[in-house]
């Protein structure tokens, strides 16, 4: 939900965005009998299709893909799908699958992963915005986590929020019990 809304308001607010990759099954290290074992497993073979897809092609084929991924994983209910569909799909090249099983593309999800955590800390999960402060520096947050895409000037409102905690050096959280699931909308 969090990328669809950068994603609307980033012709407005003149962001460019660099899509990166971070490991739910490198960060939180579920043991093989965890229920969560095997769909981390699943995604984390999807982020080495990105990173060859990255490799090949730069960044900006990648968001895209992580659209796709995200319709397929969340709208369509399928983690199991062929990545060579998701990749045709966007048009691009189907041979980026085989980087599914290839683990020399850990080393780039270890890399992003290092650059996004190192800005925030390790006691945070996704999604992670990373952004140049007023001040010059390079400063993240963790969330906003949303439950739905806010839109109009309250999407707008929401990113100037966001991009206004970025200038306080002392600022660290804000939180709220969730009470409502995401609603993914229209599959995009």
């Amino acid at each position: 939900m969090t990328a669809r809304w950068v994603v609307s308001i980033a012709e407005e607010r003149n962001l460019k965005i660099n899509w990166k990759s971070i490991s739910l099954l490198v960060k939180n290290e579920p043991t093989e009998d965890s229920p969560f074992f095997e769909p981390v497993t699943r995604t984390h073979g999807l982020l080495r299709v990105m990173e060859s897809v990255r490799a090949a092609e730069g960044d900006e084929a990648i968001g895209a893909l992580y659209f796709e991924y995200g319709a397929r994983i969340h709208h369509d209910q399928a983690l199991d799908f062929d990545p060579a569909d998701a990749l045709a799909a966007v048009g691009l090249d189907t041979s980026h699958a085989a980087a599914f099983e290839d683990a020399s593309f850990d080393t780039a999800i270890q890399a992003s992963m290092d650059d996004g955590l190192g800005l925030t800390g390790t006691d945070v999960g996704t999604p992670i915005i990373a952004t140049t402060n007023s001040d010059g520096k390079r400063v993240a947050y963790f969330g906003p986590v949303i439950t739905r895409v806010p839109e109009g000037e309250k999407a707008l409102k929401l990113w100037d929020a966001l991009d206004a905690m970025m200038d306080i050096d002392g600022f660290w959280e804000l939180k709220r019990t969730r009470t409502e699931g995401p609603e993914f909308g229209d599959r995009p």
